[in-house]
């Protein structure tokens, strides 16, 4: 249940970001969740290799590499989603990559407050 939860924030957090950033596009909503899935299984598959194998730059640069590897992850999706997701660029990558960061954390907490309110 709970990945279903975060699959449908993340799906609904790249949908809204998409209309409203210029240089990221979104076909529908079906692809956002295509999207949300295909950064999903990048960040617990391709992630931690990336960032092992950049360990000494990411140490060097007190974690701020990270950002590139979340926009390199951006990048590798929209080539796998070329149909549905376009990314023009890296620095656009980075970006999305930032906002799509703060606003999944921010409805994710926002659903943690409402299911324990709930029940």
């Amino acid at each position: 249940m709970r990945f279903i939860t975060k699959l449908l924030i993340m799906s609904l957090a790249v949908f809204l970001i998409a209309t409203l950033m210029p240089g990221v596009e979104v076909r529908d909503m079906f692809s956002a969740v295509l999207v949300a899935t295909v950064l999903i299984l990048l960040n617990i598959f391709v992630k931690p290799l990336l960032v092992f194998l950049t360990l000494p730059i990411t140490v060097f640069t007190l974690g701020l590499f990270l950002l590139v590897i979340n926009a390199t992850i951006i990048l590798i999706a929209s080539s796998l989603l070329k149909d549905g997701f376009q990314v023009d660029g890296f620095w656009v990558a980075m970006l999305f990559s930032v906002v799509l960061s703060m606003v999944t954390s921010l409805m994710e907490k926002a659903a943690e407050k409402t299911e324990k309110s709930q029940g």
